[in-house]
């Protein structure tokens, strides 16, 4: 069926004179200046390419193309990673900071498939889903990846009010705050107006800021070097139980995000790469690696600096440990109960704990952060959100209209929550967030692996053998383990009704995952599917 359809895509773009390019059978998608003006995203301008000759490796070229992949890693810092990181930090202090690290490796490797598909089709992976398969699957696989977006939105917009509450020390109420993010938003994503670089450069200036926030933590807590590096490279967790493999489930849940597999295939299109010239595009796929690796070493060196603050100042401390340091002026004397219950914290608590432990300036600071980290996020979310409505429906709409819509898919249920949760009891949200999001790996995997392993697609650049087991096996590991997680959580609401309804849910989710495995088999990915299908039987 795949290849009936390149067929038939390709008949029609050669009838209507369209040149395909020569390394994929995808044709490219219409050039800006091809595009109406009013239909843009991102894309008003590609960045140039240096010529630096025959150079191994050019400096001037790593920097014109570094850009997408720092975009990319602030899905690894929104805040709902943030919250992950503290969570571990003290609930397990040091021993899962092995877990982050794999899941960032991990992270990394998938982020390169991604890549390499927009270098070489020219399409983001949105786009050729939308060519690659037939229509019902293509709109549920529509639908699943937006639930993904609206949970994943629904992070970043109620961090960012948390920020704000915590800055205005409770003037600025939990709605409120998420009005000023929405609107903020809209302002922010307009800068491309001014430049691209220019964009870029502001999302650089938001995780510098993360960078110095978090990293202010990491100085006044001071936290054990040694440790530190033995639950890095010691991939043990001694004395841990249900609630750390819990919390190191969530890790990989909060770190592996299915919308940023889509985002980053589309933010590789901005530079200027010649796709019909084997060179250039090789060059392409090198540099936006190592790009990549650098912007995720970047992210992990963040993620780090929270665990280890938390890990070193608040893991096994309980209620009465803070209670104790809060001073008669502090706005929170009331958030800890005055018990010997284990502390438990997120981010809205981390901050106040941080407060009472190492003064308010702590807290401010950590305010900043998390309101770098939700507004970034927010930004980079909502490019997504446009870049996955326009791939799979193949909308032509304005982009005002495009940038009202994707916010108002996640306005509604964000806004309901901050009107009718408090701030102080969010975690539970929060948890579902990430379940929900779990469930959408699949449908982001999945097709990524598909496409970049079919020659059809991606001709000399398809995946080899080797990349089609191992990413078989990774993205089987990466799934089953965030089943595991779903498991725990729905088995944690004890009610047999939702038990019921979560079977049924799960006959039709396991069906349509099996669906699009075994389209691998029709498309050419037969290896894959036979990784797959070994396993599952093992």
């Amino acid at each position: 069926m795949t290849a009936e359809r390149d067929e038939d895509f390709l008949e029609d773009q050669q009838e209507n004179g369209v040149e395909t390019n020569h390394y994929s059978s995808i044709p490219p998608s219409p050039s800006p200046e091809d595009q109406d003006e009013a239909f843009s995203t991102y894309f008003e301008q590609k960045v140039h390419i240096p010529d630096t000759g025959n150079q191994i490796f050019s400096f001037r070229k790593l920097w014109a193309f570094t850009g997408p992949g720092f975009l990319m890693s602030i899905a690894y810092l929104d805040p709902g990673n943030i919250e992950s990181d503290l969570q571990s930090g003290a609930k397990a202090g040091f021993k899962l900071l092995w877990v982050l690290l794999g899941a960032t490796i991990i992270g990394l490797l998938l982020q390169r498939l991604a890549a390499r598909l927009g270098v070489v089709t020219g399409m983001h992976l949105a786009e050729v889903c939308n060519r690659q398969y037939p229509t019902v699957p293509r709109i549920i696989l529509w639908l699943m990846v937006e639930l993904a977006i609206i949970g994943s939105d629904m992070q970043e917009v109620i961090g960012c009010a948390i920020a704000f509450n915590l800055l205005s020390v409770g003037r600025i109420p939990l709605w409120a705050g998420v009005l000023i993010t929405i609107t903020d938003t809209f302002v922010f994503l307009f800068l491309d107006k001014y430049g691209l670089r220019k964009l870029e450069a502001f999302f650089g200036l938001l995780i510098t800021i993360m960078a110095i926030s978090f990293g202010y933590e990491y100085v006044i807590v001071k936290p054990d070097q040694g440790e530190l590096l033995k639950g890095m490279f010691l991939p043990y967790c001694a004395g841990c139980g249900p609630v750390q493999l819990e919390q190191a489930v969530g890790i990989v849940g909060a770190v592996i995000m299915p919308h940023n597999i889509y985002l980053h295939s589309a933010l590789v299109k901005s530079r200027d790469v010649d796709r019909k010239n084997k060179k250039d595009v090789k060059e392409a796929n090198k540099y936006f690696f190592i790009e990549s690796a650098v912007a995720l070493f970047v992210s992990f060196l963040i993620n780090v600096f929270v665990v280890a603050v938390f890990a070193e100042a608040f893991f096994n401390k309980t209620n009465m440990d803070v209670v104790s340091k809060e001073q008669s002026s502090f706005p929170h004397t009331d958030l800890f109960p005055m018990n010997n219950d284990t502390l438990e914290v997120d981010i809205y608590k981390g901050g106040v704990v941080l407060g009472c432990f190492f003064g308010p300036a702590a807290l401010y600071i950590w305010a900043v952060g998390i309101l770098a980290a939700g507004q970034s996020s927010t930004m980079t979310g909502t490019y997504s959100g446009q870049f996955v409505m326009e791939g799979f429906l193949n909308l032509r709409w304005s982009r005002f209209a495009r940038v009202l819509l994707t916010r108002s898919i996640a306005i509604i249920p964000t806004l309901l929550v901050a009107i009718f949760q408090d701030v102080q009891h969010l975690t539970g949200m929060n948890d579902f967030l990430n379940v929900l999001q779990s469930l959408q790996l699949p449908f982001a995997l999945i097709p990524i692996l598909t496409f970049t392993s079919l020659t059809s697609i991606m001709n000399d650049f398809a995946n080899g053998l080797v990349w089609k087991i191992s990413g078989g096996i990774l993205i089987l590991m990466v799934c089953v383990i965030n089943m595991y997680f779903v498991i725990v959580y729905v088995t944690a609401l004890n009610s047999v009704l939702l038990y019921v309804l979560a079977a049924l849910i799960s006959v039709g989710y396991l069906c349509f995952v099996a669906y699009l495995v075994n389209l691998l088999n029709c498309g050419g990915g037969a290896h894959f599917q036979t990784v797959l299908v070994f396993l599952i039987n093992t």
